[in-house]
């Protein structure tokens, strides 16, 4: 890992909560996270959780 400047740091990174869904356009099924949620298969909006 490099730094700039010659600081020491440390990083923490959490592990993201990825949750289910379907989509109602084409029926595709996928992992996703966040308030406004896409099918990366047809870009619909109207997506379930299941």
């Amino acid at each position: 890992m490099c730094s700039a400047g010659g600081g020491d740091f440390d990083l923490e990174i959490e592990q993201l909560e990825l949750e289910r869904y379907k989509c109602n356009e084409c029926g595709n099924k996928f992992d996703a996270m966040g308030e406004k949620v896409v099918c990366p298969s047809c870009m619909s909006e109207n997506v379930v959780k299941i």
